[in-house]
């Protein structure tokens, strides 16, 4: 006989920051209805809510935009009004201006890094206190990081240290929520992902074909791939698991010195 090995049947789960059916939210949030969770969608805008209503349906979709603290407030009690008790949170929301091209970390402006980390970083934290009321005391909170923070990626400039700040921000919202629950939050940190999000960074195509060289496999990583740690981190057997990074990077960090890498570079020009 088959077994529900997630135990994600009839679960609650509130999956924010989907843009279109590449996004990585949109992946967890299939493959969380795959295994049987109740899945409602959270996306920035009413413009997006029409435009994604086929390919969410017939799930629950609400609207709030994180820059906003009174659209926070007014999604708790729509949400409430849904479900009684959540089990889940997925937090998939990121946002860096890249228009004028990608510049020198130096002279990153502060309001592009203040609003980058607004949306990035702290729309967690509070997202997370405004339904704390409704998580199951056994919940599970997932966001998406990247594979590592201190690799200066000259064109994801200053996106690198705003995931940092999200990464840090895990163990203090775990330690904080023990106090009158067991609530965990981790992050899933997938090396890079052929996205739409992704292909408006200046340069990233080339990072990616590079990182396919790099994998030990010679394949990138699928989003897909990401989605399901995700779905693990927020079902019970992953329960020991708390305020970490869960790396999906197919084995890139293990292999920057491969030969064949090493000779093309090394090959006169």
């Amino acid at each position: 006989m088959p077994t529900d090995f997630l135990q994600l049947t009839g679960k609650s789960i509130v999956v924010f920051g989907v843009a279109n059916r590449k996004s990585v939210a949109a992946h967890v949030g299939r493959v969380l209805t795959e295994a049987g969770a109740d899945v409602i969608y959270v996306v920035r805008s009413e413009q997006r809510k029409e435009q994604l209503a086929k390919l969410l349906d017939p799930a629950p979709v609400l609207v709030c935009d994180v820059e906003h603290d009174e659209q926070i407030a007014r999604l708790r009690d729509e949400i409430a009004a849904l479900r009684p008790r959540l089990h889940g949170i997925v937090h998939s929301i990121a946002f860096a201006d890249y228009e004028g091209g990608a510049k020198p970390f130096h002279e990153t402006s502060k309001r592009e890094f203040l609003r980058a980390v607004d949306i990035t970083c702290f729309s967690l934290v509070s997202v997370s206190n405004a339904l704390k009321d409704l998580l199951d005391p056994d919940a599970s909170v997932v966001t998406i990081s990247i594979s590592t923070t201190r690799m200066a990626s000259e064109n994801y400039g200053y996106m690198g240290p705003i995931k940092a700040a999200l990464d840090s921000s895990l163990a203090f919202l775990a330690k904080s929520f023990s106090r009158f629950s067991r609530v965990r939050f981790n992050a899933v940190a997938p090396g890079l992902l052929k996205t739409s999000a992704s292909a408006g960074i200046p340069g990233y195509v080339d990072s990616y074909l590079y990182a396919e060289q790099v994998i030990p496999r010679k394949a990138a990583v699928q989003t897909e791939e990401a989605a399901h740690v995700a779905a693990f981190l927020l079902s019970p057997r992953s329960s020991g698991i708390n305020a970490q990074q869960i790396v999906v990077d197919a084995g890139m960090s293990i292999n920057y010195f491969d030969r064949d890498v090493i000779a093309k570079a090394m090959r006169p020009s």
